[in-house]
């Protein structure tokens, strides 16, 4: 080959590889790579693929690099001429800058909320948390249902904070930087407070905790859309919000209340998270949607939204959350576990698109009428 069709043909490989590159769209973040700016570098070396995704991937992919890495090997193989492909790949988590300017030593703080009780809203908030965890982030979690905590109880953590400078010292559970009002207070006792004590609370919990190097703090909201959730939005510097609801719509009708407050106070919502979507017997294997089916895809498609992902209703999710050892670190490699890292990856993707988009501007939180 001369030197003329050489560079001719290598010009040609990278013009089919761009090409395919705009045309393939990653799971994660629900857009292709270029459109992205993931791509550093893409180059060929005669019939050699050379491509570098980097820091721009925006979301943690310890434990994504490798199938990621196969699948864009595999569609570029199939669609250019080249013989062979070599794939980089880093990422990192960039700060938000408000978030990075009020509350140092975290990068992005993730609301996860729920309109009605009892969806499984904090058992899906420790998983996800874990799951992002294992992918490499350092991830926080913020007990933020000061009537009814119970990170505590899922994190298997107990006992008081240390204190250091003035600042308490988060309960490491699994990996994960925990507060919660629940450390403070004994596990039977009920909190009997009134809004303005509940925002002082919730403050200086968020505040007066050493929250080291985060790249998420998970916000666990208690249920309904009341003085905690008008604070966080209103005070603290939060970056996104998850919704959990379950099929049934009188589930549904109060997830869509938490999903248009946040709306209002110029908070994007990430997507929504459908909880115990389908019951599967343990004997025999049938699948049956106990609490209806598809009312969570058709709240996002009503609302702009999008469907995240969908959980069963699996004893071994309920056990994990007693024994405080939840099933993303209970049994790592199950199905369950996939799925939360899926939902987990996905979420932290489209907050890094997010925060692309949105880094030349930033909306003030208000309340509307």
């Amino acid at each position: 080959m001369t030197l003329h069709r050489f560079a001719t043909f290598s010009i040609h490989l990278t013009q089919q590889a761009e090409h395919a590159l705009s045309q393939w769209i990653e799971p994660c973040l629900g857009c292709d790579l270029i459109s992205a700016g993931a791509i550093r570098e893409l180059r060929s070396d005669g019939t050699h693929l050379h491509l570098h995704l980097h820091n721009e991937l925006g979301f943690p992919a310890e434990g994504y690099r490798e199938s990621l890495s196969r699948a864009v090997k595999a569609l570029l193989l199939a669609h250019t001429n080249a013989a062979s492909v070599e794939i980089e790949i880093e990422w990192a988590v960039s700060a938000a800058s408000i978030t990075r300017q009020t509350l140092p030593g975290v990068k992005h703080m993730i609301a996860v909320a729920s309109g009605k009780g009892g969806v499984g809203k904090s058992t899906t908030a420790v998983n996800l948390a874990l799951a992002l965890a294992a992918d490499g982030a350092r991830v926080g979690m913020l007990d933020a249902d000061l009537y009814g905590p119970s990170q505590p109880r899922l994190l298997g953590l107990s006992g008081l904070p240390d204190t250091r400078d003035g600042k308490l010292q988060p309960m490491i559970g699994h990996g994960v930087q925990c507060m919660s009002i629940g450390f403070l207070v004994d596990e039977e006792s009920p909190v009997i407070w009134r809004g303005p004590m509940i925002t002082q609370a919730l403050t200086r919990l968020l505040q007066e905790t050493h929250w080291e190097n985060l790249d998420y703090l998970i916000v666990d909201l208690p249920p309904g859309t009341g003085d905690i959730h008008l604070t966080l939005a209103q005070r603290m510097p939060v970056s996104a919000a998850l919704i959990v609801t379950t099929p049934q719509d009188l589930a549904l009708l109060d997830a869509r209340k938490g999903l248009r407050m946040f709306e209002k106070v110029n908070v994007p919502v990430l997507g929504i998270i459908e909880n115990m979507s389908l019951h599967v017997c343990s004997e025999c294997g049938h699948e049956e949607h106990i609490f209806g089916s598809g009312g969570a895809q058709r709240m996002a498609d009503q609302y702009g939204s999008e469907l995240l992902g969908e959980l069963p209703l699996d004893m071994r999710i309920r056990v994990g959350a007693d024994d405080g050892v939840p099933v993303v670190i209970a049994e790592p490699t199950a199905t369950l576990a996939r799925t939360y890292q899926t939902i987990a990856r996905r979420a932290a993707a489209r907050l890094s698109l997010r925060a692309q988009h949105a880094a030349s501007t930033v909306l003030p939180a208000v309340i509307e009428a």
